[in-house]
Order: structure tokens, then sequence, then C-alpha cells
């Protein structure tokens, strides 16, 4: 038998507490997830270091490429039983695509590394690429699988993946503004973190969504489930993914891997007594796909440990913050503001600090919604509504509430530093005027201090 065609009797499934059950039919499915390429995604967390403010977000990015498989699953059932193909031009789903899609969806994040973004600016990769090689490169199992196919099925999937497939519905339902990618991850953070924010009806987006020539449209009467699911993203970046403290543990995971590589660098011998995986590869920035597939969450932790007891005080200080969970603290500011911060520098390297491993600026920004997006590298990334004679109207300009958030970029920008500037208990302490100086520094200019709610520790 074809090996597209191959199918269980009877599906397998997958309990998952996001989507109850998560349902495996064919045969090249079950065999992606068993290669060791995927395997790996079980030891990469999905939101890396914000398992240090919200306890419950230790879920993997494993998890959430079954989570977008399944939602594109259920799209293509709709589609294939609501909206089918007769002509080839009439715009409706074809399920020759069905493979294709959910191949796509699955791996859509193989790519990711150990602790992926904070790891990329240090080391300089790119998760988008890699997942490129691994799908195309012959020595994975995972291309393995997809040319048992065909031969340009691996390239077919890639170009879903990099948004150059011919068929934009296919495009869409794996990347766009509404996509299986989000949709999975609002919902499955919101449960593991126990935020709200995140949560929206799944079941009606899904059930007015449709196919049309140029991609995908949602049905005009289900307008308010896309606002609720909107709104949920924009709570959930500004309540979440956002968040200062999380944000403070990726500052300190990215000075203590640039320190860890500055020390290599300029032939420091602490690191002669570790292990060649990070290393050789990394340091040097001589890697291959083989070198990187062997990082996980776990091997970086390891590494973390061993530097607690560098020779090294500054590699063996932010290990152990970050291993103990010592983030640092931060204040606010803007572009009225900004001049402020050579003052704050050189106070904290008054109390002793390397100002290049202990403050930092960091900004988050999102477009909750964006309206604009011809320029976007994302084909027809707007959502579009379709109304009852077959025309089509972008979200904003029928959603007021929509509207209201299009296009605006919502963020903070914010300086980091160590906590102990901000203490009140340093009585005792040799820079307690330094202390008393930066704290009253912060107070008259009204720089902002977060908030301490009861998870920011």
């Amino acid at each position: 038998m074809d090996y597209r065609y191959q199918t269980f009797p009877r599906e397998k499934v997958f309990r998952d507490p996001v989507h109850n059950y998560i349902a495996v039919s064919h045969q090249v499915i079950l065999d992606l997830i068993n290669t060791k390429e995927f395997q790996r995604l079980r030891r990469v967390k999905q939101l890396g270091v914000t398992a240090e403010v919200f306890h419950g977000a230790e879920h993997s990015r494993f998890g959430h490429s079954l989570g977008v498989y399944e939602i594109a699953r259920r799209i293509c059932d709709n589609f294939a039983a609501d909206y089918p193909s007769v002509t080839p031009d009439d715009g409706l789903w074809n399920d020759d695509e069905r493979l294709v899609t959910l191949c796509a969806a699955l791996l859509h994040d193989i790519g990711h590394g150990a602790y992926s973004h904070t790891f990329e600016h240090i080391f300089h990769t790119d998760h988008e690429a890699i997942t490129m090689q691994i799908l195309t490169s012959p020595n994975t199992e995972v291309n393995k699988v997809l040319r048992r196919v065909s031969p340009e099925f691996p390239q077919q999937v890639a170009s879903v993946i990099n948004h150059t497939y011919p068929n934009p519905q296919v495009v869409q339902i794996i990347s766009s503004q509404l996509d299986a990618d989000r949709m999975d991850y609002l919902l499955r953070d919101a449960y593991f973190t126990g935020a709200d924010y995140g949560r929206f009806d799944l079941t009606r987006v899904l059930r007015v969504m449709r196919p049309f020539k140029d991609g995908i449209a949602f049905d005009i009467d289900g307008m308010h489930a896309v606002e609720d699911y909107i709104l949920s993203r924009f709570q959930m970046y500004q309540q979440i993914y956002f968040h200062p403290v999380s944000r403070a543990m990726e500052v300190i995971l990215d000075h203590l891997l640039l320190r860890a590589k500055d020390l290599y660098t300029n032939k420091q011998a602490h690191h002669e007594t570790f292990s060649p995986i990070l290393l050789e590869p990394f340091f040097n920035e001589d890697w291959t796909l083989k070198d990187y597939l062997k990082l996980d969450d776990g091997v970086l932790n390891t590494y973390f440990q061993h530097w607690q007891d560098s020779s090294d005080v500054v590699l063996s200080d932010l290990a152990t913050r970050f291993l103990d969970r010592k983030p640092f603290k931060s204040v606010e500011y803007n572009a009225d503001t900004e001049d402020l911060l050579p003052t704050l520098r050189d106070q904290i390297e008054t109390a002793g600090y390397n100002v290049a491993y202990y403050t930092a600026t960091n900004d988050s920004y999102d477009l909750p919604y964006n309206a604009n997006t011809r320029q976007s590298r994302k084909p027809a990334a707007e959502i579009q509504l379709m109304k009852n004679d077959g025309s089509t109207i972008e979200l904003s300009a029928l959603s007021p509430l929509v509207a209201a958030i299009s296009g605006r970029e919502l963020g903070d920008q914010r300086f980091f530093f160590p906590r102990e500037m901000y203490r009140t208990d340093t009585a005792e302490d040799l820079f307690m005027p330094i202390y008393t100086e930066f704290q009253a520094y912060i107070k008259n200019n009204q720089l902002i201090h977060p908030k301490g709610e009861p998870h920011e520790d």
C-alpha cells in the first residue's frame, strides 16, 4: 500500500490535558512522532524560564507540537466535510492537501533548541533554518520518514513552514494571525500557567473557519469568537509572556551563557574539565546539526551546575542566581527617562558589579493584531470575515474592539539590575550608602518598579 494512505484500522490516541484526545490515523504521523528528532522536544520546555514565575509551566514543545497537529487535523476534517472541492478553481478544500498539512503542523517547531531564543542570541543559531535542515537533511530520521511518502515530500513540508507552499490555505492553517500554532499555545500556556487569560472558544472558532480562494476566512456570524481569541492573545502577552520576572530570568540566562563564552574565548582554563558537547562546537561557532540535536534544557542545566563551582566569580554567581531562582529586579523606562540609566549603571558599578553582566535593558512589544500585513512575509495574514454573499471584510473594519488595538505595539522597556540594589535590609552591608542612593534615585525620578505580586518573589 502507498505509504501516504497507510492508516490504522482504529485510530491511535494520545491523552492530552488541553484537547482531551489527540488522534492519529496515519502511519507516517506516528513514525514522525517516534523519530529521535521529535522525541528530543520532550526535553525542551515550551515556555523556557517562565516556569520560574508560573511553576506549572513545565510543558514541552513535544506536547505543543502534538496539539498543533490535532487542531490542524480537526480543521482538515471540518473542511473535508463541509467545504470539499468539486472543481480545481472553486477555492474549496482539496483533501489531498491533508497529509502535508498535518506533517507541517506536527514538525513546525522541531528546530527549537535548549532555552531556544536566549541560546540563539548568544550562539547565533536560527531555529527556523534548523527546522528546514532537519526536514531536508538525508541524515535525519525525520527526513527518512518523509521521503517514504515521496522524494519531494520533505521539501513540500518545509515549504509550508517557510510560507512558500503554493496553496495559501495550507500555509495559513499553520502560520497566520489565527492559526493552529497560536490557538494551541494560547490554550496550552493558559492551562499550564494557571491563567484564564488565554482561554477562548476553540470549538466555535473551528466551526466558523472556512477555506476560500485566497486562504482562510471566518463566517461573519462567528466574529465574536474571533474577537475573544484576539483579546485572549493580547492578555497572555501582557500578563504571561512579558512578565518582568520571566524577562529577568532570561537576562540572567543570557549573561550566564555570554560570560561562559567570553571566558572560553579568552582561553580560561575553567572550561577544560567539561564535556565537549557545548564547548568546541558552539563556543567556536563551528557546529553541525548533530551537535545541535545533542542539546536540550537538561544538558544546559548540567553545565550550569558545574559552573556554580567555577573559579570565575561572575560565572559562578550567575549560575547560582539562575539555578536558585534569584532574578534581577527591574524598573520601567521610556524615551523621557532613558537618560537616567547611565547614572544607575555608575551606581551599580560603584557597588562592585561588572555592569556588562549585571545590568541590561530589555524591551518586549507585541502587535495584538495587525490589519496592515501587506509587507509581512506571512501571506494574507489579516483575518478575513466572510459575508453571506461570499465577499470578505477584514476583521478590524467591522469590529470596534479589535480596531481599538489593531496596529498598536503594546509592551514596555525595562532596565534590569541585581536585586540586592533594591533591598531594604542592608544596614550592615558595606555598600549601604550606594544602595540608599540608588533607591532614592529611582524613587525621585519616578521610575516604575513592578508591584510585588505573590508569584513575582
